[in-house]
């Protein structure tokens, strides 16, 4: 992929952005288990970060996409996981299929405060029953008069705490699982909704995730996104560019690792020399980057044809499932050769070892990835009837 001055100078920004108003707090958010969304996203929404690809009409930018993958390739310069993650929801899971399938009524009112940083999102898909299995959520969406009926609950939900709205799935109709789902947009200050306390996570301790509770919330027809019974193909879509996220995302968070891991093995003495001059550690490493810009090739080209109207679900999930399982690789041999100091809960090995395992996790399971791209190749298994 070619990138130009402009590319550049988005690059620039944020990458200055990221060093002088998220990493210097990064440790603080990190205790605090919570980073002030609302402060910081308007900061960004002044600058014009949170629509990069977005309508021109409602704040944002109107580039191409290729602009915004340098966006989510720099955010992994973020010293907290959290933080990159809630951005990316902001910017790449809750908001895609409001901005291409929503009214305009509709975004002039959801997606043009989401672009300036005026409102916090979240994008409300899984289920204690169903994180991968979209298909078998259980949340309801009933008619009623002018309105939707809403009851049900979801989980693991980022930004919840702090957001103002959210871009829910639910069923609306007793039609086959792929085609009784709609995407609606709930503001969370609606009567009937509440909220756990936040989750204990392993890692991404910086973003404030929670379980979010739907009784009897009653919100406008209207708010419903594009045609009702296309939200399974609309949150599909958002996948794709959710994973192409990851996968950029994910580059310069493993750059980071390597460079500190040379760093700090450069100085380490054992048994006479550094740890780098063993050839076994300085190989190893060499490896890892080679890996890593692998992943880099793989998320640009399909990044590519994205931009050109390729239907890329192949490759992002391709780059999904290595990025989540090249983190768990770089992480734990860099890890490794820390040694004691690789182990303490501060260092920066070790929280990255603990944010990025959610890669695998979230936004679809490696097994789903693998699921997807065996779909593609023709040699998953026929189902029984």
């Amino acid at each position: 992929m070619i990138f130009t001055e402009e590319h550049e100078a988005i690059r620039q920004t944020i990458a200055k952005f990221i060093d002088t108003e998220i990493n210097p707090h990064a440790d603080q958010w990190e205790a605090d288990g919570i980073f002030p969304a609302h402060e910081l996203f308007k900061k960004m929404g002044d600058l014009g970060l949170l629509g990069i690809c977005k309508p021109v009409e409602y704040g944002g930018m109107g580039l191409d996409y290729s602009y915004q993958i340098v966006f989510s390739e720099e955010l992994g310069r973020i010293a907290t996981g959290g933080v990159s993650m809630a951005i990316g929801v902001q910017t790449d899971m809750a908001t895609p299929a409001l901005a291409r399938f929503g009214s305009d009524a509709l975004r002039k009112e959801f997606l043009a405060p989401a672009i300036a940083g005026d409102a916090v999102f979240s994008i409300a898909v899984s289920e204690p029953h169903a994180g991968s299995d979209v298909a078998a959520i259980k949340t309801t969406a009933k008619k009623d008069g002018d309105d939707y009926i809403i009851n049900g609950s979801k989980m693991w939900i980022t930004n919840s705490t702090q957001a103002d709205y959210l871009c829910l799935l639910a069923n609306t109709s007793d039609d086959k699982p792929h085609l009784n789902k709609s995407l609606i947009v709930v503001p969370t200050n609606t009567p009937g909704i509440s909220f756990s306390e936040k989750l204990n996570k392993l890692g991404m301790r910086s973003s404030d995730t929670a379980q979010v509770f739907f009784d009897d919330v009653r919100v406008p027809q209207r708010n419903l996104i594009g045609e009702e019974g296309h939200g399974f193909i609309y949150q599909m879509l958002q996948f794709q560019e959710e994973r192409l996220f990851a996968a950029a995302g994910s580059l310069k968070a493993m750059e980071d690792c390597i460079s500190k891991t040379i760093d700090y093995t450069r100085e380490r003495q054992i048994f006479g020399q550094s740890v780098l001059d063993n050839q076994v550690v300085h190989f190893r490493l060499a490896e890892l980057q080679t890996e890593v810009e692998a992943l880099r090739a793989l998320t640009f080209n399909a990044v590519e044809e994205y931009l050109n109207g390729t239907d890329v679900t192949r490759k992002a999930s391709m780059a999904k499932l290595k990025a989540g399982r090249l983190l768990r690789e770089v992480t734990d041999s860099c890890m490794q050769y820390w040694g004691g100091m690789g182990y303490m809960w501060d260092n920066p090995i070790a929280r990255a070892f603990r944010d990025t395992r959610l890669t695998s996790i979230g936004g679809g399971a490696d097994e789903v990835m693998l699921s997807i791209i065996c779909k593609t190749m023709g040699t998953l298994p026929k189902r029984k009837k």
